[in-house]
């Protein structure tokens, strides 16, 4: 029996990787996080919006694709391969996992047949309910919101973002009310938005069945957990890559540092840390869809190993470069910084690994 990825995911994300391959360089990389093009990243975005992925998880009735979770790993570790500068996780995951499982039909005809058309963008603001920062945390009263949401995913020119109390219940709030306050954060991250979201008496919408419990919630969580983790595998072995390439080029006392055993077992230990990294994501994001016993363990413990792996991967592969590898010349810190970063949103892998034993109790 074949264990792996499908034809159709295969195709899906070779496109992706073809298309960042062509328009997100890392001149353009370069540009986008400097602010000199302001332009670019909408119009790569825009382009990755003609490739479907905006639609991938939302039901045919509505308007999407109807693929399941693993079609949006695939896609999510293309992102992290190619740096992709462009909102995916919070908008097209997160967002249309937590409608669906948490609104009621009205609502999930409204939102989700608007995120299929590109009329709505979703930020999400989940990270309170996982551990609420000092003085952070949303509170809910006569159907507003007051308080502060950090770390904010893809609320940068979103239409609506989703925010959580500490209860679990889901609100959607208009991200143009005079009522609420984006600022933007800045991080280590240069390629992707994270905000901080203040909300003043703000109008929001509760999504009706989250109220009752904390599922859909946490569904929504672990589906982003296992988009980072898939984001995190596709930049660790874009790191690999470039420190093999690199290898087989430079030269040092007339040889190729690739030839040195000692480079030779650096990039032997990344490729053999990454390797079962792979079974362990796809696996996960089958099982969000198709186990639900395991879906729980399966994504923090991917979200846990993948972080751990891929933040020793980037220290190697920088290594590799040499001094090379800590300039901006080669851009090798767009994906180490963009991994670093995936290890503590949503959860570090010590806070993931606790849940993960709790949900076993």
């Amino acid at each position: 029996m074949y264990f792996g990825l499908s034809d159709e995911q295969s195709f899906f994300q070779d496109n992706v990787r073809r298309y960042l391959k062509e328009h997100a360089t890392i001149d353009n990389i370069k540009h986008i996080t400097s602010g000199d093009e302001k332009n670019l990243s909408a119009e790569i975005h825009k382009g990755l919006l003609n490739l479907g992925i905006n639609g991938l998880l939302i039901p045919e009735k509505f308007g999407g694709l109807g693929l399941d979770l693993l079609f949006a790993a695939v896609v999510s570790e293309a992102l992290g391969g190619g740096v992709g500068p462009t909102p995916f996780i919070a908008s097209y995951v997160m967002a249309p996992t937590a409608i669906k499982h948490a609104g009621s039909k009205s609502q999930q005809e409204n939102y989700l047949s608007k995120i299929a058309t590109n009329e709505y963008r979703f930020g999400v603001g989940f990270s309170e309910f996982i551990g609420k920062r000092n003085d952070a945390g949303i509170s809910f009263s006569d159907n507003t919101l007051n308080g502060r949401a950090m770390f904010v995913l893809d609320a940068d020119d979103a239409t609506h973002v989703l925010l959580t109390d500490e209860q679990g219940q889901i609100f959607v709030v208009d991200a143009k009310s005079a009522n609420i306050e984006i600022v933007k954060l800045t991080t280590v991250d240069k390629t992707r938005q994270y905000s901080e979201v203040v909300c003043n008496n703000l109008e929001a919408e509760l999504l009706k069945n989250s109220s009752d419990s904390t599922d859909p919630l946490i569904h929504a969580i672990d589906a982003g957990r296992i988009m980072l983790a898939a984001d995190s595998l596709g930049a660790s072995q874009t790191m690999i890559n470039k420190a093999v390439d690199y290898a087989k080029e430079r030269k040092q006392f007339g040889r190729v540092i690739g030839s040195f055993q000692a480079v030779k077992h650096m990039c032997a230990e990344m490729a053999a840390d990454l390797e079962p990294c792979y079974a362990m994501v796809w696996h996960a994001a089958h099982c969000h869809d198709n186990s639900p016993n395991e879906a729980r363990l399966m994504a923090c413990h991917a979200k846990a190993h993948v972080s751990e792996m891929s933040k020793g991967i980037s220290k190697k592969a920088t290594e590799v470069h040499g001094g090379m590898g800590f300039t901006d010349l080669l851009g090798l810190h767009y994906w180490f910084k963009r991994i670093g970063l995936n290890r503590q949103i949503l959860g570090s892998p010590e806070l993931v690994r606790e849940e993960a034993y709790k949900a076993q109790i």
